[in-house]
């Protein structure tokens, strides 16, 4: 037995070598995962945005650069789309139905808002903004990111309707730039008569959304309304609808406007101003650093003012513009919230102002000194910003604005009688308004996805054009 001592000491031996090596070994595994733990911790979280091809160059050279700079911790992936805005809106629509969208940040147009949060696809952001900070921004552009009383877009760039005037010409006549409608047409034709231009006015005429946000200018200015969007009640059929339907066909009658203004689109009437044979323009405010190029026949030449607008009324000026939201599916709100808050602050703006060109959201950049030396037209853009109407903030916009081009285009191009158009225009927009429901607030997720899901499909089935019909 005496060799049962060696051999039970030997087994120890054995047992605690054992005992070291899974010691060693669960010490070891312990940490290679606390260290790769670390290490992903440190590796900078990428956030998705999709944005149309044009303003991807100066985002990236801009904002996103020194955004990163200051924020190593955070990248941006900025994915180029095409450049028409509509076709940005089918993508991050089509990956929200999917439910596979890869976006963190939703570069929307203030138009997208309503539909977007109708179907649940964003962050409501009220708790992370305080309404002092809100109070920063235009009015206007803050509301354009509601809906149903909740925040789900802060404002980064203004883009609002305008009058473009040839100051040179009138202060020439002896005249004083238009107030209203008849102030317009009446100008024109003095101007037109002294052979200093071949047109007087040009608008945006084209059946797509260009028409309607000409349109509600117009509208507004003759006192009426599109849809009320507390209680969906609709205004189409209403005399001043047909007011301003008649305002714009006359200009064309009156050879105040040319025959093609109703295919006109912004590029189209835009050259034509700028050739110096036009003497008003209703455009968006990148027309003014264009007139302005060296270039330019109309270089310093022209002076901008908010839409006329019938007497005792006031002008309009119909809200566009872009803002960021947070998609209710990012993996990384916080980190999206952080890229928001640098985007729209003020010094991020103000050098967005001076590398690209942009129009801000921020009102008090409007009239930095520096700001101004460079762009004097800016003080009077706020004043034209502090004008602006929104679109219905509506869930069912895009098939109400749909509607309302056929059947407005109809009626300005002479396919229609003008009341008939309109009539119709309001019965279907209330049969659509009646079938979508108001939208409750509690009203999110499945049924909001159904009814963006609903919402597309029907866009793509609706026929863009109306037969001809008096």
């Amino acid at each position: 037995m005496l060799y049962r001592k060696p051999i039970n000491k030997l087994q120890k031996f054995i047992q605690k070598q054992s005992y070291l090596h899974i010691g060693f070994f669960l010490a070891t595994l312990l940490s290679i995962i606390f260290f790769s733990w670390v290490a992903l911790s440190q590796q900078p979280v990428t956030l998705n945005i999709l944005m149309t091809a044009p303003d991807a160059e100066p985002w990236r050279k801009g904002l996103i650069r020194d955004f990163e700079a200051e924020n190593p911790g955070i990248r941006i992936n900025l994915v180029e789309g095409p450049n028409a805005t509509n076709l940005l809106e089918d993508l991050y629509t089509s990956s929200f139905i999917l439910g596979e969208s890869p976006y963190d940040l939703i570069n929307m147009d203030v138009i997208w808002t309503s539909k977007f949060a109708a179907a649940g696809w964003l962050l409501p952001l009220d708790d992370r903004i305080s309404k002092k900070e809100l109070a920063a921004f235009s009015s206007q552009d803050v509301e354009g990111g509601r809906y149903q009383d909740k925040l789900y877009r802060i404002p980064v760039r203004s883009d609002v309707g305008m009058l473009y005037y040839r100051e040179d010409l009138i202060k020439q006549a002896g005249l004083k730039p238009p107030e209203t409608f008849d102030d317009l047409i009446r100008i024109s034709q003095i101007l037109q008569k002294k052979k200093q231009v071949n047109w007087g006015y040009l608008w945006q005429g084209r059946q797509y959304e260009g028409l309607v946000a000409m349109f509600a200018e117009v509208l507004d200015g003759f006192g009426g309304f599109w849809v009320n969007p507390k209680t969906l009640e609709v205004g189409l059929d209403r005399p001043e609808t047909l007011q301003a339907i008649e305002f714009l066909r006359s200009t064309v009658r009156q050879g105040v406007s040319p025959p093609g203004v109703t295919t006109y689109q912004e590029e189209d009437t835009r050259r034509l101003f700028q050739s110096g044979q036009v003497a008003f323009l209703r455009s968006w405010p990148y027309a003014w650093p264009l007139a302005q190029a060296e270039n330019s026949p109309i270089r310093g030449k022209i002076a901008i003012k908010p839409m006329v607008h019938a007497p005792g009324k006031t002008g309009a000026a119909c809200l566009g513009g872009w803002g960021l939201g947070i998609a209710k599916s990012s993996q990384h709100p916080e980190e999206a919230w952080k890229a928001i808050q640098y985007f729209t602050s003020r010094e991020a703006q103000r050098r967005f102002i001076f590398s690209a060109g942009y129009v801000p959201s921020r009102r008090e950049l409007f009239t930095d000194q520096e700001i101004v030396a460079k762009y004097p037209h800016y003080p009077q853009l706020l004043k034209v910003v502090d004008n602006a109407v929104l679109r219905p903030p509506i869930a069912q916009y895009p098939q109400t604005s749909d509607i309302l081009q056929r059947y407005l285009s109809a009626a300005l191009s002479g396919r229609m009688n003008p009341e008939r158009a309109m009539q119709a225009a309001a019965a279907e927009t209330r049969r659509l308004l009646a079938a979508g429901g108001r939208g409750d607030k509690g009203d999110k997720g499945t049924r909001g996805q159904k009814l963006e899901l609903t919402t597309s499909l029907s866009l793509l089935l609706v026929p863009k054009s109306l037969p001809n019909a008096q």
